[in-house]
């Protein structure tokens, strides 16, 4: 099975202008008067640079973008303001284009790994996948293998069990291998769809959790052929550039197949999808938007960028 809840036309699409605006940071509105008169000048392209970089598009990416629109606009001899802003729309959509955002299920269970550090909406987002998956109509087990925190596990059985979602966990301060283990043979016995993993996002040190993370996709990938089908690394879009190079060890510790941005429509500084694929190499899958259990989104790379270009809240 592929892509399970995918082609849900995220409703949140249509508030995030007014969110992403709230700060002050007013992206669309900016540019349109940068461009207002017609002129692709280099004091032009500085403004819109700078004004990239500061929605967190991250410097190389907001060279390229302005670089592209240069371009765009010799080859095209682009001057009106619409012409141009429809330019730079283009030049973005193009940096999100030809990534595969579906989430895989195929296995005997499926087994998806969460991992993030703490703080991210790791253990919630794990929550909103297992409701998901049940929406689908699927039997997902949560595996509780944040055995660090000790309130990981109790937070994990109020968010699911209310759901009818099992969760299997140790005590606290067990091996998270051990847990992960467990979880699948009960997944087996139970004959669930799928195995939702929520993993530490901080033990002592470094090293330590990049072990203990290893670990955990060893003994899943020696439990289950092809497993994990998912490994999903969860940002917070507050945290900005400085969770990148954490990001990156996790990344290559899971075999990251995606990302779960949460917090997005929260932050002033929308332009972070950007950066995150380019500095990864990553698709942003999901969307986290707020508390309840239904809301995790599909992420729409058109619906975004007109998001964060609007001129006014709609």
């Amino acid at each position: 099975m592929s892509d399970p809840g995918g082609g849900r036309r995220p409703r949140w699409w249509r508030r995030l202008p007014r969110r992403l605006d709230r700060l002050g940071s007013g992206l669309g509105h900016q540019l349109r008067a940068r461009l207002a008169h017609g002129s692709v000048d280099a004091a032009t392209l500085e403004e819109i640079f700078e004004l990239l970089v500061a929605s967190d598009c991250g410097a190389p990416m907001a060279e390229e973008l302005v670089q592209g629109l240069r371009e765009r606009a010799e080859r095209q001899r682009l001057r009106e303001p619409a012409e141009l802003l429809a330019g730079l729309r283009s030049e973005m959509e193009s940096k999100l284009a030809g990534r595969n955002r579906e989430l895989r299920l195929g296995g005997t269970p499926g087994v998806w790994l969460v991992a993030g550090v703490n703080g991210s909406g790791k253990t919630t987002t794990v929550a909103k996948l297992a409701a998901r998956i049940k929406a689908q109509g699927l039997t997902p087990l949560v595996a509780a293998a944040d055995t660090f925190r000790a309130a990981a596990q109790d937070q994990l059985r109020r968010l699911v069990e209310p759901l009818g979602v099992d969760v299997v966990g140790h005590r606290p301060g067990a091996d998270p291998a051990a847990v992960v283990y467990d979880a699948m043979e009960a997944a087996r016995a139970r004959r669930r769809d799928l195995v939702l993993v929520d993993t530490a996002g901080r033990l002592h040190t470094k090293d330590n959790l990049m072990q203990e993370l290893a670990k955990v996709r060893r003994v899943i990938a020696a439990s289950i052929p092809d497993q994990p089908e998912e490994s999903l690394l969860v940002l917070d879009a507050y945290v900005g550039a400085n969770a990148l190079a954490q990001a990156r060890a996790f990344s290559e510790v899971i075999g990251a197949t995606g990302v779960v941005l949460t917090k997005l429509d929260g932050s002033a500084r929308g332009g972070y999808v950007f950066q995150v694929e380019r500095e990864l190499d990553l698709p942003v899958k999901l969307v986290g938007t707020g508390e309840g259990s239904d809301d995790l989104d599909d992420f729409d790379p058109a619906a975004y960028v007109s998001a964060l270009l609007a001129d006014e809240a709609v």
